[in-house]
């Protein structure tokens, strides 16, 4: 298991030592994104900023509005909440591509509380003209989307968490486009769909309900701004039950995203995330259970819908 958090500063290292436009900027948080290596490596190439998002996200779209290819790294709930008019207006609005890596995102940061948790993000920023928003599944992705961005023409925010993440996929061989889902499991009697660190939990819950006679899809939607409505529909049509799962808030996230997707054609839909209510403290596993968001409450989600239906 890699975290994804290091496997992104790592490849942005490795490419970053061919290209000089490459620029990284922090806030105080070498140590938490893991740009220790970098800075080192190529202190040229790297600003710090202190514990001033805002202005990060200012030199940041200067930086880009330059021709650099600037990556601005720190943690999500700060990135998405102090400096939010910030990657509005000067990241968005003036359509400078700067990438913002949000790390600890979610509940990554467990027993810090409300304060440190980022569950509204996708929410916020999916409501951002010109803003792309991509959650990673696990290293592999991670790898592909760094590649991707480096050459980006659109600003773009990116959330991973902070611990190692299991593999959802066993080696590169997947087609990784922006704004299109993965199938990771097909099915044909109910659908699966996640994003980030809850997809691999997903696929877990997906090969168990296939063990009792229950042919689930799960779909990894690590892109949630473009999003892939195709795939969604297509689901919905032909699979007849949806249940959507995200570290996030229920409100305004994937799982609203699905429900907008499918409003003219509705099929049954179980929205499992955060309720509305300031989070248990515990670590990211403990979170994920007390909200039904691993293997064991996606099972018993999607045995629920089944049975509910007559």
């Amino acid at each position: 298991m890699i975290a994804c958090r290091k496997q992104f500063t790592d490849t942005l290292l490795e490419l970053a030592r061919e290209d000089k436009d490459i620029i990284a900027v922090t806030t105080d948080a070498r140590g938490s994104v893991t740009l220790g290596d970098y800075a080192n490596a190529l202190p040229e190439q790297f600003v710090e900023c202190g514990i001033a998002e805002q202005d990060a996200v200012g030199i940041s779209a200067g930086l880009a509005h330059s021709g650099k290819k600037v990556f601005c790294c720190g943690p999500a709930c700060f990135y998405v909440a102090r400096s939010l008019e910030q990657v509005k207006v000067d990241l968005a609005y003036s359509e400078n591509p700067v990438t913002i890596l949000g790390v600890s995102g979610g509940v990554a940061y467990g027993a810090l509380g409300a304060t440190h948790h980022s569950l509204h993000d996708i929410a916020v920023l999916r409501t951002f003209p010109g803003m792309t928003v991509c959650l990673p599944s696990d290293w592999r992705v991670t790898k592909k989307l760094v590649k991707l961005l480096v050459d980006f023409q659109k600003p773009c925010y990116v959330r991973v968490g902070r611990a190692a993440v299991p593999d959802v996929y066993e080696n590169d061989d997947f087609a990784f486009e922006v704004g299109k889902a993965i199938t990771v499991l097909d099915g044909s009697d109910v659908t699966i769909v996640a994003t980030g660190e809850t997809v691999y939990h997903a696929w877990q819950a997906g090969l168990q309900l296939q063990q009792q006679g229950i042919s689930a899809r799960v779909l990894d939607c690590s892109w949630l701004k473009p999003f892939d409505e195709e795939a969604i529909r297509k689901a919905a049509s032909e699979t007849g039950r949806i249940v959507t799962v995200e570290e996030h808030s229920r409100f305004g996230g994937l799982g609203a995203m699905v429900l907008e997707t499918i409003s003219e054609h509705p099929v049954p839909v179980r929205l499992l995330g955060i309720p509305d209510e300031n989070v248990v403290h515990g670590t990211n596993a403990e979170i994920f259970h007390h909200y039904g968001l691993d293997a064991e409450g996606i099972v018993k989600a999607v045995l629920g819908l089944i049975n509910s239906q007559p």
